[in-house]
């Protein structure tokens, strides 16, 4: 099968498409033929690691000393089921699903073709999605679902959603909406109408206004791309208020859970699958959807890097998988569905 690989660190150049082994599903996995895949900011990250310096170490122990240790990037994907391992009974050959990969490094889901266990973060592909728009909504659903809950989002408070044009940023308004919380979305000023249209009350363009500055609290402030801080934003936050961070600042967060009201929250989404079902659920009832800023086919995935790279990225960049004699599409740019 055709697969991008990764064998070093670098820039986006050092991916490549090449035939590897098509995998073969164990007695409980099913296996998933790929019509789309993404590449996101994490998938990026890896490739270039572009971490932070105390993250250098740790990280390359889990993600590989010298090289990448697991080869094919890519965590999200959707596609129809090709066949099943013996003991697999809650899928059947030709059921359309969607899912993610949630390891650690690379997921290999940038191929044709990846095997996933039965009761892993797989789930139905919602009927009134495609594969490219279902293939955009785990990693930001999920881990804005994930986050907003640790919040303990209640109707009525006020959310600020800091990065609320990004793939993450684009659920989490949606979903903080669902929770009848009245939302304010900080973007730049492109993504302004965009941000509105998802169901934003209000909308904060970050290059002319500083949200700190203007006397207005907040129950929870959801810091979902690393550009702000719980310091820059403790002034406001309402007294018993929660910053919700994509970052990892452990001793921030120890601290902040021994002294004062005001929280710091942080961790990663949990291997629930019955999330993923409850955001299945949302999307046929046309309560959330997935937002799509470019398409590339699975042989420019260098240029799809690259363009990740520019951090002007719009919700979610997917990468569509074309088999044999299927027509490929091309690059798409500029739109969001």
């Amino acid at each position: 099968m055709k697969a991008i690989v990764c064998t070093e660190y670098g820039p986006p150049d050092v991916l490549q498409l090449k035939e590897v082994e098509k995998p073969i599903p164990k007695d409980n996995e099913v296996l998933i033929k790929i019509y789309a895949t993404t590449v996101s900011a994490g998938d990026v990250r890896i490739r270039s690691f572009t971490y932070a310096p105390w993250f250098w170490v740790p990280g390359r122990i889990m993600f590989g000393l010298i090289r990448p240790r697991k080869t094919i990037p890519g965590d999200e994907l959707a596609g129809e089921i090709e066949s099943v391992g013996k003991d697999v009974t809650l899928f059947s050959r030709g059921d359309q699903v969607f899912g993610i990969t949630w390891e650690f490094g690379f997921g290999g889901a940038n191929a044709e073709y990846k095997c996933l266990p039965e009761d892993g973060m797989v789930a139905i592909k919602p009927a009134n999605m495609t594969y490219e728009e279902a293939a955009a909504v785990p990693f930001g659903g999920l881990t804005a679902l994930h986050f907003l809950r640790k919040g303990d989002i209640q109707s009525g408070q006020k959310v600020l959603i800091f990065g609320a044009s990004g793939s993450v940023g684009t659920f989490a308004v949606q979903l903080a909406k669902y929770f009848g919380a009245e939302v304010t979305g900080l973007c730049s000023t492109t993504n302004l109408e965009m941000v509105k249209s998802l169901g934003a009350d209000k909308v904060i363009d970050y290059t002319k206004e500083d949200f700190t500055k203007s006397g207005q609290t907040y129950d929870i402030i959801f810091d979902t791309v690393i550009k702000t801080s719980f310091s820059r934003c403790k002034s406001s936050l309402e007294q018993r208020g929660v910053y919700l961070t994509v970052d990892w600042p452990l001793l921030q967060a120890l601290w902040t859970s021994m002294i004062g009201s005001k929280k710091v929250k942080f961790g990663i989404a949990a291997n629930r699958t019955e999330d993923l079902t409850f955001l299945k659920e949302l999307i046929e009832a046309g309560k959330i959807k997935s937002v799509i800023d470019r398409r590339y086919p699975l042989e420019q995935i260098a240029e799809a890097h690259k363009y990740v790279e520019t951090g002007h990225k719009k919700g979610n960049l997917v990468i569509t998988v074309a088999h044999n004699s299927e027509t490929q599409q091309g690059n798409c740019t500029g739109q969001f569905n």
